[in-house]
């Protein structure tokens, strides 16, 4: 049997995976990143998907499934949204998620958190969603986040792996380790509640400047990066029962 490049680079970095029980032990949040149409929903812009796509339409369903427990729960929750000026680019990506079109919102089967009082909604213009969480006073929405719910553990979901997830995490895991983020402990990326596109070496061949993005390799790829910056990552999640007093 002939190897892939995708079953090579999991051989050479392995990948552990565990499974989360949520508690209501423990102060949890559920970060959601860049779960909009501009990026998950077939044929809404120039990033994306232009057919449908099992690891997307996967992460949804788990992104929604979570969702549900948290709300039921009233447990904390943020959702960053790609919202760009539409004269500001973001190299080396095309236009999207222009701010005030439906591509910075959330995907129907998620659009119902916007009535949610345990929600909180922040439109960012960057990739990383702790940055773009900062005000011009210097304040940061997400630590004050953190902070109010004494959330000890957070649960992320969402796209790209490797690139949105994958900044956010690694901000977080900085700014967690320089004492800026209070009560956190831990930060937890959920496998099969993120996903990444994909543009194979076929097709960026064909086009100037681009860069090939094989869904699946890059996918492993960003979490195994998150896990090299410490973060832990899990391919189930469920909750779990409280501990006896």
């Amino acid at each position: 049997m002939v190897s892939t490049s995708v079953d090579i680079v999991k051989e050479e970095l392995p990948l552990e995976q565990e499974t989360l029980l949520l508690s209501e032990d423990v102060g949890s949040g559920l970060v959601l990143v860049d779960i909009i149409n501009g990026f998950c929903t077939v044929g809404a812009g120039n990033l994306a998907p232009r057919e449908p796509n099992d690891q997307i339409t996967g992460m949804i369903d788990e992104s929604a499934r979570l969702a549900r427990v948290f709300c039921e729960k009233k447990w904390p929750i943020m959702a960053f949204l790609d919202s760009h000026h539409p004269n500001k680019a973001e190299h080396p990506y095309p236009p999207h998620c222009i701010s005030g079109t439906d591509e910075s919102n959330l995907v129907p089967a998620l659009k119902w958190l916007e009535k949610e009082s345990n929600v909180t909604i922040r439109r960012k213009d960057c990739f990383d969603g702790y940055l773009g969480s900062m005000e011009n006073d210097g304040s940061n929405v997400f630590v004050d986040w953190v902070k109010t719910n004494n959330i000890k553990l957070i649960l992320v979901v969402g796209v790209c792996t490797d690139i949105c997830v994958l900044d956010f995490v690694c901000s977080t895991l900085s700014a967690k380790n320089r004492g800026f983020l209070g009560p956190l402990e831990e930060v937890v990326v959920y496998s099969r509640g993120c996903a990444t596109f994909n543009f194979p070496r076929h097709l960026a061949g064909s086009i100037k400047h681009s860069l090939a993005h094989p869904q699946e390799l890059m996918h492993h790829v960003g979490l195994y990066m998150a896990k090299t910056r410490g973060a832990k990552v899990a391919r189930e999640v469920s909750l779990g029962a409280p501990k006896n007093p």
